[in-house]
C-alpha cells in the first residue's frame, strides 16, 4: 500500500501523523511511505530519520497526498488540503468533523473519502483507545496552563493553585469525569488545589472517588449544581465528551456572568464545538480572550505543543488500526474490527456518522 505523511498546516500543530518507527515497521512489510519534507520537525524527527526508516521524502504536499492510498494526519484537513485529496482515498486523523465547517464534510463526500476519526474509534465497553492517551496528556497539562493563567501578568486573579500556609488554595471545578477530567482532577489535587468534579454518571463519580482517595469533591452535574459551583470557581474546566458528536452546552452565558471577575475558563471540549456558551476556538499563538469579565482559554489542539510526547502517545495507540488497514485493506479491516468501524465518518460518498447529518457545523 502507498501511504502519505503530509506536514501539518494548522496553526501551532507540531505533531506528525506517523513516527519513524512506524515508517520502519510499514516499510519492512513492503509498503511505500511518502513523507513530506519537514513533516516531523516539530516532534523532533528529521527527514534523515524518516529516510533511514525507509521512507521517501517528497517536496510538495500535493505529492504526499496524491501518491497515497492511505493518508495519515493529525488534524482535520484544511480547505487547501481537501483539494489535494484524491478520490477514493482513506484518511485517518483526529478529525472532529461534527464541529467542522460543512464544506469540509462535503469535500470528503465529493471525493468519496473513507474518513476515520481516531477520536471515534471505540471498543464495545465505550473505551476510546486512541483518544485516551491524548486526554491523559491534556489533563496533566492543565495544571501548568491554569496556574499560568491565574497569574497577574496574564490578567488573572493572582492566585496560587496550591495556596500557602494560612492562605487557602484555588478552587477548581471540572465538569466531566472521563479520562481527561479524571487526569486533571488527579493533577490539581496533587498540587493542593480544592477540586470539584462533576459528572452525570453517579457510578463514574463513585469510581473516581475511590481512585482519588476522596481528595476531590464529587457532585452530579445537574444544572443547579453547575450553577452553584461556577459562582465560586477560580478555574472552570469543561471536559464534556460525546464521541463523534458536538459537545452539549452545559455552562450558559448567564452562568459565566455569575463567575468572579478574572476567573479562568478552560474549555477542553472546544475541539467538538465547546461546552461553554461563551467559548470560541483560539490558538497557541493567541490562546485567550476575555468574555463577560472571564478569561477564556479554548485551544483545540492543546497537546500539540508537547508534540514529541503526544505524537508517540497517539501513534502507540493508533498503530494496531493503521496496521490492520495496511495489512488487510480498508474493506476487510472495517469488517474485521468493530472498534475501527465506529471511527468512520464518511465512506463511498455517504455519511456514516449520524452526528454529521444533524450537527450545526461551524
Amino acid at each position: 500500500m502507498d501511504i502519505g505523511i503530509p506536514r501539518e498546516r494548522r496553526e501551532s500543530e507540531y505533531r506528525v501523523g506517523l513516527t519513524p518507527i512506524g515508517v520502519q515497521l510499514l516499510a519492512a512489510e513492503g509498503h511505500a511511505v511518502y513523507v513530506e519534507r519537514g513533516a516531523g520537525l516539530g516532534a523532533g524527527f528529521s527527514d534523515r530519520d524518516y529516510e533511514q526508516a525507509g521512507a521517501r521524502i517528497v517536496y510538495q504536499p500535493q505529492e504526499a497526498f496524491g501518491r497515497a492510498e492511505l493518508v495519515l494526519k493529525v488534524a482535520r484537513p484544511t480547505a487547501e488540503e481537501c483539494e489535494w485529496l484524491r478520490e477514493g482515498q482513506t484518511l485517518m486523523g483526529l478529525l472532529h468533523l461534527a464541529a467542522a465547517r460543512r464544506s469540509r464534510v462535503e469535500a470528503l463526500l465529493e471525493k468519496r473519502i473513507t474518513a476515520i476519526g481516531y477520536e471515534m474509534i471505540q471498543h464495545e465497553d465505550g473505551a476510546l483507545p486512541v483518544l485516551t492517551p491524548l486526554s491523559q496528556a491534556a489533563g496533566r497539562m492543565l495544571v501548568q496552563v491554569a496556574g499560568n493563567l491565574l497569574q497577574n501578568d496574564k490578567g488573572g486573579k493572582g492566585i496560587l493553585l496550591s495556596g500557602v500556609p494560612g492562605v487557602p488554595p484555588a478552587e477548581v471545578v471540572i465538569i466531566g469525569a472521563g479520562t481527561l477530567g479524571t487526569c486533571a482532577a488527579r493533577a490539581f489535587t496533587g498540587v493542593g488545589a480544592t477540586v470539584y468534579l462533576l459528572d452525570r454518571d453517579l457510578a463514574r463519580l463513585q469510581q473516581v472517588e475511590s481512585q482519588l482517595d476522596g481528595r476531590a469533591i464529587t457532585m452530579v452535574s445537574h444544572e443547579f449544581n453547575v450553577r452553584k459551583v461556577v459562582k465560586f470557581a477560580d478555574v472552570l474546566i469543561g471536559a464534556v465528551l460525546l464521541p463523534g458528536q458536538r459537545a452539549p452546552i452545559v455552562v450558559t452565558r448567564e452562568m459565566v456572568q455569575s463567575m468572579k471577575p478574572r476567573s479562568v475558563i478552560i474549555d477542553m471540549s472546544i475541539d467538538q464545538g465547546g461546552c461553554v456558551e461563551t467559548s470560541r476556538p483560539t490558538s497557541h499563538v493567541s490562546p485567550t480572550f476575555v468574555q463577560e469579565g472571564i478569561i477564556h482559554f479554548c485551544v483545540p489542539n492543546m497537546p500539540s505543543v508537547v508534540a514529541r510526547t503526544t505524537t508517540h502517545a497517539f501513534n502507540n495507540a493508533a498503530w494496531p488500526y493503521i496496521q490492520s488497514v495496511t495489512r488487510l485493506g480498508i474493506d476487510a479491516a472495517l469488517e474485521a474490527d468493530r472498534a475501527l468501524a465506529r471511527g468512520v465518518n464518511t465512506r463511498h460518498g455517504e455519511i456514516i456518522n449520524p452526528a454529521l447529518r444533524v450537527s450545526e457545523v461551524k
